[in-house]
């Protein structure tokens, strides 16, 4: 059996480790992305195959299995119609300031975001995403301004959340009024 590489080893431990402060403060100190800037926050524990493709700025929040696709192998199935010699194809990604990806998110390669964006959940990020914007879906399209996005979560933030009467309350109060 072929020993396992340094890299390997690494993802591996990254994986396994369980607190996500423990895990970014490992990241951002074995150099496992092409850059990494200040205060960011990257919750998968799944290293992306050419993170060595990726550059994180500063303020960025990854959340949970956000994928990041640098690569194309389709020239192998092209390569198989004998029609031409296709080669392997990697871009990179490029995160600026001010950016939050919510869960579930893929992001293809070539791809430039920010500054100050938000992609929802579950979104597939083809294109770059512009600064100051809000964008989600698939693909992601944008929703609207990141200025608009701010006034409604300031709005948000005098509400306790932890009251759980409370939110009950406020839902079904949206709901009513459809």
């Amino acid at each position: 059996m072929k020993p396992w590489t340094k890299n390997q080893l690494r993802r591996l431990h990254i994986y396994l480790m369980l607190n996500s402060d423990r895990r970014n403060k490992y990241i951002k100190k074995h150099h496992i992305f092409k850059e990494m800037g200040d205060n960011v926050f990257f919750q998968p524990r799944i290293i992306p195959s050419d993170a060595n493709l990726i550059k994180l700025h500063n303020n960025i929040v990854i959340t949970s299995n956000v994928t990041f696709v640098n690569h194309d192998i389709f020239y192998l199935g092209l390569n198989r119609l004998n029609k031409g010699n296709y080669n392997y194809v990697q871009k990179p990604i490029e995160i600026m300031d001010n950016v939050f990806i919510g869960c579930n998110t893929t992001i293809l390669g070539g791809v430039k975001i920010g500054p100050n964006a938000v992609i929802g959940a579950g979104s597939v990020v083809t294109k770059d995403v512009k600064p100051n914007t809000v964008v989600c879906g698939n693909p992601a399209r944008v929703i609207e301004s990141f200025d608009d996005f701010l006034e409604k979560r300031k709005k948000d933030s005098n509400i306790n959340y932890s009251d759980e009467e409370l939110v009950w309350e406020l839902f079904n109060d949206e709901k009513n009024k459809q």
